[in-house]
């Protein structure tokens, strides 16, 4: 008897909750019954959905700042108000995060999620050390700080009107529009060269976003964000991230022309990045959504990679090389060189930084 493919998870971007054998994690299977019932729902017009509901736990860590030297990104220190994304994007590097707590990087990572509303105060305490020198803050580089649960938690913008009272300079990516939400904050921030927002679009398909990344903002919603900020006199990026190989990157071209028509001078772009369980949940996402070409994608991958699905080494693992890296280099540079995107280069001002009193009261003098 042929075997029947178990239901699609209906509006997330993993299409399972296994958790990972490098920690040595018991390992979770679907109740027989379950899926004997779910597959028993099974007709000629498709697939039942299957429903996950969102739930978010309080976290409460000892430090809020987390500080690198990483020689492969352009910041020293990051926050993330959120453990955990509900964006649900399938290709995301921080999935693996979600194993520390002996959670699947699959499902549990866009379910599951955890919020620091102490967030606030304990970066008012980093900024109020004695030693304490300022830098760029980074925001959004693990778990998007605009996902959903930041219009209940605010937790985001509390960190933001921090940035503004002690002058610190702060950058934000973001697949989400919901940026908008502070535009304000944002604002008052770029008037003292203190600010720079970077906005990741992957395609200009709705359909294929809703599959790639199915609870972030529409492709058009962020483009017309990206206007919005420059509008606003806030310095924006256009982030062409990831380029996924006979996925994503026809888009190319197209996502640095409507970047350019909404005024923005700045973008990039990244190769897909598959670190530890990201490969196997994308492997997984291919055959559910693409079979067709699962094999072509991966082997572009892979020759990117120095034929590995994912190159972990300091210095390279940003840099894919090989044929296929050369001509996405290739076709960024002359999109936009015909878009009139230049290198721009958002340097931000640390000499504003007044650090705080502990009980959130400036001094006088």
């Amino acid at each position: 008897m042929d075997h029947i493919r178990p239901p699609k998870i209906h509006g997330r971007g993993a299409q399972s909750a296994r958790v990972p054998d490098r920690f040595g994690l018991g390992q979770r299977e679907l109740d027989g019954d379950w899926r004997d019932y779910m597959e028993s729902l099974t007709s000629l017009e498709g697939t039942p959905p299957i429903k996950l509901r969102t739930t978010v736990t309080d976290e409460f860590p000892k430090t809020i700042v987390s500080f690198n030297s990483s020689p492969d990104i352009p910041f020293d220190r990051s926050i993330n108000a959120y453990r955990g994304c509900e964006h649900g994007c399938i290709y995301c590097f921080a999935r693996p995060t979600h194993a520390y707590h002996d959670l699947s990087p699959g499902l549990d990572f866009e379910t599951r999620l955890f919020a620091k509303p102490d967030a606030p105060r304990l970066l008012r305490e980093t900024l109020a050390r004695p030693r304490y020198r300022p830098a760029p803050i980074a925001m959004g580089t693990n778990t998007d700080p605009y996902q959903p649960i930041e219009r209940r938690y605010r937790i985001t913008r509390q960190v933001l009107e921090i940035c503004l009272e002690t002058r610190h300079p702060v950058t934000i990516t973001t697949k989400s529009d919901r940026v908008l939400d502070d535009l304000d904050l944002l604002a008052a921030l770029a008037q003292r060269n203190l600010v720079a927002v970077a906005i990741s679009v992957t395609s200009l398909d709705p359909k294929l976003s809703g599959k790639l990344e199915p609870r972030a903002a529409a492709p058009a919603k962020r483009i017309a964000a990206l206007g919005k900020l420059v509008e606003a006199g806030i310095p924006a990026h256009c982030s062409v991230a990831p380029v996924i190989p006979a996925i994503t990157d026809e888009f190319l071209e197209e996502i640095i022309q409507a970047a350019a028509t909404q005024g923005v001078r700045s973008a990039g772009w990244i190769a897909l990045r598959l670190p530890h369980e990201v490969a196997p949940l994308f492997r997984e996402w291919l055959a559910v959504h693409f079979p067709d070409r699962a094999g072509k994608v991966m082997s572009i991958v892979r020759s990117i990679r120095n034929g590995r699905d994912n190159d972990p080494d300091f210095f390279t693992r940003m840099k894919p090389s090989g044929v296929w890296a050369d001509l996405f280099r290739a076709r960024f540079k002359l999109a936009c060189k015909r878009a009139g995107i230049g290198k721009a280069r958002f340097t931000l001002d640390n000499s504003q930084f007044r650090p705080p009193s502990l009980d959130g009261q400036l001094p006088l003098f």
